[in-house]
């Protein structure tokens, strides 16, 4: 699958998985700064966590006996047409979603641009007027703030206009305006997202709650702010892509969340429930074994690798038999080991039941060559499943016989050791 969907598509599940945590256990509190900042961090963890791949690295346990023969790869054959039809298919499908993802992209890219440009233009017009205060008229808005600069309708004049500025010149003391730039940002790469919405929906909230906070505190009574209120004195919106400030259900909440009673602060301790989230999401999503590929769809590949033996000592003795690892002059292949690679390839085929189920993996043999040069204690150092492990087993029983290894002159028995790789690709 194209990386970059995968890269979307995990920063999706992070962001649903944070904005759960906080819509259940943190939304109605009144510690907005708290809740501003989780906001804030989940968006960035949830650009970074996709990144983090923990690699479970299963060869660096497996102790190969003997020499180590070069990997063989095995690839499904008869199958492969069938395989590449359905891939091409799949990448099809792939591709076209592709396309549409970054069409979206161009699209929210283009909308964020225009408004900045748009901003820029108002200030650039307005410089030499009243300083930090814009006055625009085209906008179906009563005023707003953007980059340190408040913006008023040239259609709201006297207090009306005088609340606002009081109003927002508190959005631009919490900075505000670069929390919803940033979630812009975001929402150009998780546009199909509609969890984004919903988090933009919240900041938004939480902004508002912050900025009512404030005008409070500056002497107005709670009663007259809630009569400004509801008489739509504010439509403002905090930046262009916002709601207005007089959206009905905001004002509804923003009246509650005035009169409610302040949180304990024992209810940070809830900002601790994103924990298990994070490793959930982490174990799922980010682990990664390098050796073992395998599908969901077989029980039979879903059984475990076989366990590795410890290291041998050197020399092994099994029965009556001394089995060395490392000898003066090894086994000899008819041929070469450049022959042995062949033989083995060339007898090697993929398991029919394996193709159906879509096994894949790779497998370790462990074989010993006798002082008499025959193929003796063959044996799966890794195994797959059955179907895989007995295939490559009874290849290298039909090895021939080598000429034996020595040492001392004596000939004596010697441990090798040889990966197949079974891929249906």
């Amino acid at each position: 699958m194209n990386p970059i969907l995968i890269y979307v598509l995990k920063t999706a599940i992070y962001l649903g998985g944070f904005y759960i945590v906080y819509f259940i256990f943190l939304s109605r509190d009144t510690h907005y700064r708290r809740n501003r900042i989780f906001i804030i961090l989940t968006m960035a963890l949830s650009l970074l966590m996709p990144l983090i791949r923990i690699i479970i690295n299963n060869d660096s346990q497996i102790f190969y006996f003997g020499k180590t023969l070069s990997e063989i790869f095995v690839t499904a054959g008869g199958s492969q047409v069938t395989s590449n039809a359905a891939s091409a298919s799949g990448m099809d499908i792939i591709t076209i979603l592709f396309r549409i993802y970054i069409a979206g992209v161009i699209i929210f890219s283009g909308k964020l641009l225009t408004d900045l440009i748009y901003l820029i233009i108002l200030i650039i017009r307005s410089e030499g007027r009243e300083k930090g205060l814009i006055r625009f008229k085209g906008i179906n808005a009563a005023g707003f703030s953007a980059l340190g600069h408040i913006f008023i309708n040239q259609s709201v004049s006297g207090e009306e206009a005088d609340n606002i500025i009081r109003h927002e010149m508190n959005h631009l003391r919490y900075y505000h305006f670069y929390d919803i730039l940033l979630l812009e940002l975001i929402k150009i790469l998780q546009w199909f997202n509609p969890v984004i919405y919903m988090l933009n929906r919240s900041m938004r909230a939480i902004h508002e709650y912050q900025a009512d906070e404030g005008y409070l505190r500056s002497g107005t009574s709670l009663a007259n702010y809630q009569n400004l209120l509801l008489n739509h004195v504010f439509r403002t919106k905090i930046f262009l892509a916002s709601n207005s400030f007089s959206n009905p259900t905001l004002i509804k909440k923003r009246m509650v969340m005035m009169t409610k009673k302040r949180s304990g602060k024992i209810a940070d301790l809830k900002i601790l429930l994103v924990l298990p989230v994070v490793a959930f999401i982490l174990v799922v999503f980010s682990c990664s074994g390098d050796n073992v590929l395998q599908d969901d769809k077989s029980v039979e590949k879903a059984l475990p690798a076989t366990p590795p033996p410890p290291p041998p000592p050197s020399p092994t003795i099994i029965g009556e038999d001394t089995i060395y690892t490392s000898v003066e002059e090894m086994p000899v292949f008819p041929g070469g080991e450049s022959a042995l690679m062949e033989f083995i390839f060339k007898n090697v085929t993929y398991p029919e039941y394996a193709k159906e189920e879509k096994i894949q993996g790779k497998v370790i043999v462990t074989f010993c060559i006798t002082d008499r040069g025959t193929v003796d204690h063959v044996h799966i150092l890794r195994g797959i499943a059955p179907s895989l492990d007995n295939e490559a087993l009874r290849v290298i029983r039909m090895l021939p016989d080598w000429r034996p290894g020595k040492m001392a002159g004596k000939n004596v028995n010697v441990w090798y050791s040889v990966p197949i790789s079974f891929a249906l690709e």
